[in-house]
């Protein structure tokens, strides 16, 4: 009687090395976008899978996102620069990378009313309204000078139609709180 041998399966029949070419792509793409974060958690993966060739790449990969990463949380001496950054990102229209840069720095400087207005731009840009206005509505409270500013401000030309918006530039002077100083009518 002849046995029958089950032929042994190949890697490229192994889903979980699939899964790990798929990882490894991705995290190339995310590399080449220089999104070096998203990037990072892919390899990561890769790095437990079946395949040793692609988890060596994938660790050379790896070394140049942490690299990236280091050099890109170092490279702003102050608030302002960071800040400055994330809007010229907001200005080619790198949207994402433009709100996890300014999240960082709302993490970081929760009281920074300039950052706050800078996330509220952001999101007129992407079509949130709702989390526009209320940003915009901190920031104001935090500086009210920023309702000059909006008020020019191209990149709310989204809400320019909105009542609440109007709203929020042109309040009713009854509601505004009183300049220190005594009477400047004289």
């Amino acid at each position: 009687m002849a046995t029958t041998s089950k032929p042994k399966k190949s890697l490229a029949d192994d889903p979980r090395f699939a899964q790990g070419v798929q990882n490894y792509e991705a995290g190339l793409r995310a590399m080449q976008e220089h999104k070096f974060e998203k990037a990072k958690g892919l390899l990561q993966k890769v790095l437990a899978g079946p395949s040793l060739e692609l988890a060596d790449r994938a660790r050379t990969h790896l070394n140049t996102c942490n690299q990236h990463m280091e050099r890109a949380t170092n490279q702003f001496k102050t608030l302002e620069e960071h800040f400055d950054y994330s809007v010229s990102l907001m200005n080619v229209g790198d949207y994402v990378t433009a709100r996890e840069h300014l999240e960082k720095l709302i993490k970081q400087n929760p009281k920074a009313d300039f950052v706050i207005y800078g996330l509220a731009a952001l999101d007129c840009l992407t079509g949130r309204v709702e989390d526009s206005l209320k940003h915009l509505d901190e920031a104001i409270k935090m500086n009210p000078s920023l309702r000059f500013q909006a008020r020019n401000d191209s990149d709310f030309q989204n809400l320019a139609e909105d009542p609440r918006f109007t709203e929020l530039l042109y309040p009713d002077p009854g509601e505004l709180p009183m300049a220190s100083g005594g009477d400047e009518s004289s």
